[in-house]
C-alpha cells in the first residue's frame, strides 16, 4: 500500500510547490508557490496546531479531557480542531467578527465552541479576541494554544516546514517571501533556510493597517487600524516574530490582497484565500525592484479559497467594498516627490526644548516636525501635542524625548499612489524612507496637487 495512513494528522505537511506562470508574466525571476491549502486541515496552520498539541502534551500541559481554546482568524483554530477530534479534546476558539462565515461554520462542523468578538476595538480591550481568548484559555479544565506567544510555531517551520522546502527546491532557493501574521511561519522557515545559505532573502509582506511595516523601517511601534484581509497583518507585536531573520518587509492594501488573490484562482489554477493574494502581489512588487533572471523565489500561500466564498469570490461583496474598481495607475510616492519640487526633512533632536521646537515650527510654517535621533526616526511632535502640554503648564523647557508620539506612517519612494491615500485616511503625513533615515515628508496636500495636475496639466 502506498500513501497510507493511521491517521489524519500523519497527513500534515509534504506539500507541492508549484511554479506561477501567468500573474509573474514579465518578470525574468523563476517564482514558485508552496500549496499549503493542501493541509487536511485547509492551510498552514495545521503544522503548528499538531506541534502546539504534541509539545504540550509532552510536559503534561494538556490532559485527556481539557478543554484547547485560542484565538484565531479561522486557520489555526481549524488546525487545532482537527488535532482535537483526533486526540480526544473539545474545542473552543474566539474569533473576530470580520472573519468570514465559512470559517466560524467549518470550525463548527469539527463541534468546536465559537465565541465571535468586535474587529475595531484594542488588543488590550477586555472585548478584544486576545482578551477574551486568554481568559477562556486560564479557565480550570482549559489549555490556552497561545499562538501568538507559544515557541512552537516557530518550531513547527523551523523543524519541519524549512527542512521541506530546503529539500524541495534541492538548495536552489534565493527568496522566501511569506505573509506576516503571528510571524512564527516566517522566523521558522527563514532560520532555517539563511542556516543552509546565509545570502538567502526573507521578505515579509504586510496589509496597509498593520504596523509591521513601519516597525521594521523604523523601529517604532506606530497606531494600526482596520483593514479587511484576514490572516495577515498585526495591531500588537507577538513574541513569536523574530526580526532577525527578516531582510525586508513590502506593504499591500485590500484591493491590491483581493484582485491578486481572484487572478491567482482564474489565471493559475490555484484555489486560494486573501493571505496567499496578498503573498503574491506583495512578491511581485519586491521582485520588480530586484528581478534577475537567475532569481529563484517562493512564495508561501497559506489557505484555500473554499473559506472566502462569500467574500473574494462574491462580486457583489467586492463591489460594495470597492475592490473590483479599476486601477488609476497614479504612479509612486517618487511621482510626488519629483513633483512638489523641494525636498528634505525639517527635524529636531530628542533632546531639543519645546521653546526650540515652537521656533523651528513658526520659522518653517509647519504644525507638526520629525524626531530624529542619530537620523534615525524617533516619532514625530506635533502643535497638538504642545498645546496639550502648554495647557498643563509652562513647557518652554521640557525636552522633546518627553512628548514624542508615533502617530505616522511610513513609505519608501516606491509605494504606489493608491497605498498612500490609504495610509491618509488615518495620517497627515508620510516620511518617505531610505533604509531607516526619513528623506523627505509627503503631505495630503502634496498629493492633491499632483492628481489635479496630471488632471490639469498644471498645478494648483
Amino acid at each position: 500500500m502506498r500513501n497510507v495512513h493511521d491517521h489524519v494528522l500523519s497527513c500534515v505537511g509534504d506539500t507541492p510547490i508549484v511554479r506561477l506562470n501567468k500573474v509573474t508574466a514579465g518578470l525574468e525571476a523563476t517564482v514558485y508557490a508552496k500549496l499549503e491549502m493542501l493541509n487536511p486541515g485547509g492551510s498552514i496552520k495545521d503544522r503548528i496546531a499538531l506541534q502546539i498539541i504534541d509539545d504540550a502534551e509532552a510536559s503534561g500541559a494538556i490532559k485527556g479531557g481539557d478543554t484547547i481554546v485560542e484565538g484565531t482568524s479561522g486557520n489555526t483554530g481549524a488546525g487545532l480542531a482537527m488535532v482535537g477530534a483526533v486526540r480526544g479534546y473539545k474545542t473552543t476558539f474566539v474569533m473576530p467578527d470580520k472573519q468570514s462565515e465559512e470559517k466560524r461554520a467549518a470550525l463548527r462542523a469539527y463541534g468546536a465552541r465559537v465565541v465571535v468578538t468586535p474587529t475595531a476595538v484594542e488588543p488590550e480591550d477586555p472585548r478584544s479576541y486576545y482578551s477574551v481568548s486568554d481568559k477562556l484559555g486560564h479557565e480550570p479544565g482549559a489549555f490556552f494554544a497561545n499562538q501568538y506567544h507559544n515557541p512552537s510555531n516557530p518550531k513547527a517551520h523551523y523543524e519541519m516546514t524549512g527542512p521541506e522546502i530546503w529539500e524541495q527546491m534541492a538548495g536552489q532557493l534565493d527568496v522566501l517571501v511569506c505573509g506576516l501574521g503571528t510571524g512564527g511561519t516566517i522566523s521558522g522557515i527563514g532560520q532555517y533556510l539563511k542556516e543552509q545559505n546565509p545570502d538567502l532573502k526573507v521578505v515579509g509582506v504586510d496589509p496597509v493597517g498593520s504596523l509591521y511595516y513601519d516597525y521594521f523601517h523604523t523601529g517604532q511601534l506606530t497606531p494600526a487600524f482596520t483593514y479587511v484581509v484576514e490572516g495577515i497583518g498585526e495591531d500588537f507585536m507577538p513574541s513569536t516574530i523574530d526580526w532577525q531573520y527578516i531582510d525586508d518587509v513590502v506593504r499591500v492594501n485590500d484591493r491590491e490582497c483581493m484582485q491578486m488573490t481572484r487572478r491567482i484562482v482564474r489565471e493559475e489554477g490555484i484555489f486560494c484565500g486573501g493571505s496567499c493574494g496578498a503573498a503574491v502581489a506583495g512578491a511581485i512588487k519586491w521582485v520588480r525592484l530586484h528581478d534577475a533572471k537567475d532569481l529563484k523565489v517562493l512564495i508561501i500561500l497559506p489557505d484555500s479559497g473554499s473559506r472566502y466564498l462569500s467574500k473574494i469570490f462574491n462580486d457583489q461583496w467586492m463591489r460594495e467594498n470597492g475592490f473590483l474598481d479599476p486601477d488609476t495607475g497614479l504612479g509612486t510616492v517618487r511621482e510626488i516627490v519629483a513633483h512638489k519640487g523641494k525636498h528634505g526633512v525639517i527635524s529636531v533632536h530628542p533632546d531639543a526644548t519645546v521653546s526650540e521646537v515652537i521656533g523651528t515650527m513658526k520659522l518653517h510654517g509647519i504644525s507638526q516636525v520629525p524626531v530624529l535621533d542619530e537620523g534615525r526616526l524617533a516619532g514625530i511632535l506635533s502643535e497638538n501635542r504642545l498645546l496639550e502640554r502648554a495647557l498643563q503648564g509652562t513647557p518652554g523647557q521640557t525636552r522633546v524625548r518627553e512628548l514624542v508620539q508615533a502617530n505616522y506612517t511610513t513609505v519608501d519612494a516606491d509605494t504606489e499612489i493608491a497605498v498612500l491615500s490609504e495610509l491618509f485616511r488615518r495620517f497627515k503625513v508620510a516620511f518617505v524612507m531610505e533604509g531607516q533615515s526619513p528623506v523627505d515628508v509627503v503631505t495630503k496636500i502634496d498629493l492633491i496637487d499632483y492628481i489635479a495636475s496630471r488632471t490639469s496639466g498644471e498645478p494648483l
